[in-house]
């Protein structure tokens, strides 16, 4: 089972009105198991960023002009995400943004369906709780030191961990996954037959066993 953690950063919070995608960071699991495989793209907007958004994630006007645009990239996105489930933490804005940004370009959106959104799995199991992506860190005592400013690569590892956590956590002994994303079988050996040794008791055992009867009453060995 192959699913893609997805975080996106966005100039904005409306896509309808202009907003755009500037950066796409996933993770692969199989199995439910991080297998290595990332994806990570700085894009750009062909607009200027707002200084609210550039608050949020610190990426620049002047840096994103370095980068591709949408199109150029979107190919490679969609190859990567292939037929997967995709784990969003509030699929509903991202899968938004990245269905604006199909739709620009004339291919078909991305179905709600496919995602699995992690604030509500959240919600569902600790209701009335915080459900950011933070507080979720917290409670699962996940290290996200590192996330001084908002970073979809990072954001899509930490949500990773999360969503772990919140399918009932990570359980021992699983095998790794290999890099091409197909989990490794487990091989069994084979345990050759092997015939059940004697186990009679010896002369001297057999004596004791007689003399320590000889101490019982009614001992139900001779009766």
């Amino acid at each position: 089972m192959r699913e893609i953690v997805l975080d996106t950063e966005t100039t904005g919070l409306k896509p309808r009105s202009g907003d755009r995608v500037v950066e796409i960071g996933c993770v692969e699991l199989v199995n439910h198991i991080l297998t290595g495989e990332s994806y990570h793209v700085y894009i750009n907007p062909e607009r200027d960023m707002p200084d609210e958004a550039f608050q949020v994630h610190g990426l620049s006007e002047a840096f994103l002009e370095k980068h591709s645009v949408f199109a150029a990239v979107a190919g490679d996105f969609l190859s990567f995400i292939g037929d997967a489930k995709l784990i969003i933490h509030n699929a509903s804005f991202d899968m938004g943004f990245l269905n604006a940004e199909l739709e620009r370009l004339g291919q078909a959106p991305i179905p709600m369906s496919r995602s699995i959104d992690t604030v509500q799995m959240a919600r569902a199991r600790f209701p009335g709780a915080q459900a950011s992506l933070d507080a979720l860190c917290r409670r699962f005592e996940i290290d996200n030191s590192a996330r001084t400013k908002h970073g979809a690569l990072l954001d899509a590892e930490l949500l990773a961990e999360v969503y772990l956590e919140l399918i009932g956590g990570r359980q021992p002994g699983l095998e790794l996954a290999s890099s091409d994303g197909v989990t490794q079988a487990r091989q069994s050996a084979e345990r050759p037959f092997r015939p059940a040794r004697p186990h009679a008791a010896s002369p001297e055992e057999l004596e004791a066993h007689a003399a320590l009867v000889d101490t019982l009453k009614d001992p139900i060995w001779r009766q």
